[in-house]
């Protein structure tokens, strides 16, 4: 099995554009798949130097309703005309961040939800091949607090993202349980919880953003919200892979607490799973 980051925020292997956003692609037996499409086509030209056709991509899949993960969907579709795209429902809602009481959308283009082979679902769905994805159920746990500024329209009104527009794609290759997820907006505690829940166990590897970056520094709360969430992710037999919106300072926090069970994906760069699954 074969992972590779197409786009991700931090400048990673030669020759390659790095940009807020995330897109990776996946080969796993005779299927490859895209998880998200950055926040323009340049995960496309990435793809081309590291030899990846995106032309043979099977299915693809968006994370859930946000422009960085969204931006470069017309783009693949340009470059492959036949795979499915995978969306929640409520991915192509009306998402803003709030900028300080300025309101911004961060939402898909809306020209998006018209482009041919978008399939639209209603939670969890198996795709076959041993591909499914999942949406988060129950919330045991506090979301990411950096969720607070993160808005969408319901009823004419700015109200609290619910973050029902996300999904978690889970791939099983090898004996190996794959967990790929976006920003987990949802709270990667309860994802876990929830994965646990529909596959009777933890994954083998989970590769996800943990949504715990900011813009103007970390106080003592918020470096105390990172290192919780670390030591509880150490109760898992999983090797964790983040990315995208965790932050650089977080990732550190958090690899001090997890050491070699955490590491961190940077655009251009590649997972070999044989390298991480005895």
């Amino acid at each position: 099995m074969r992972i590779v980051s197409l786009i991700e925020n931090e400048r990673g292997r030669e020759g390659c554009a790095w940009a807020h956003g995330l897109s990776l692609y996946v080969e796993s037996g005779k299927r490859a798949i895209l998880v998200d499409f950055g926040p323009d086509g340049a995960f496309l030209e990435n793809a081309r130097r590291l030899g990846i056709d995106v032309g043979n991509v099977d299915a693809a899949f968006l994370s859930h309703g946000h422009y960085d993960h969204a931006g470069g969907m017309a783009d693949f579709r340009a470059a492959n005309g036949s795979a499915p795209i995978y969306v929640q429902k409520n991915a192509f809602g009306d998402h803003f961040a709030d900028d300080g009481g300025s309101f911004r959308f961060i939402g898909v283009d809306r020209n998006f939800a018209a482009l041919s082979s978008v399939v639209v679902l209603d939670g969890d769905a198996d795709i076959g091949d041993d591909i499914s994805v999942f949406t988060v159920a129950r919330r045991a746990h506090a979301l990411p607090s950096t969720n607070a500024r993160i808005l969408m329209k319901k009823g004419g009104e700015l109200v609290p993202d619910d973050f029902s527009h996300e999904q978690c794609v889970v791939v099983n290759s090898g004996g190996a349980r794959i967990l790929l997820s976006g920003c987990a907006h949802s709270g990667i505690l309860n994802i876990m919880e929830e994965f646990e829940r529909k596959f009777g166990g933890a994954p083998d590897i989970a590769i996800s953003g943990f949504h715990l970056m900011r813009k103007n520094g970390y106080g003592d709360d918020d470096v105390t919200e990172v290192r919780k969430i670390a030591e509880a992710l150490l109760r898992y037999p999983t090797s964790f892979v983040t990315c995208h919106c965790t932050g650089l300072e977080p990732f550190s926090v958090m690899k001090e607490i997890m050491g070699e069970q955490l590491s961190y994906l940077r655009s251009g760069e590649e997972l070999s799973v044989k390298a991480v699954v005895n």
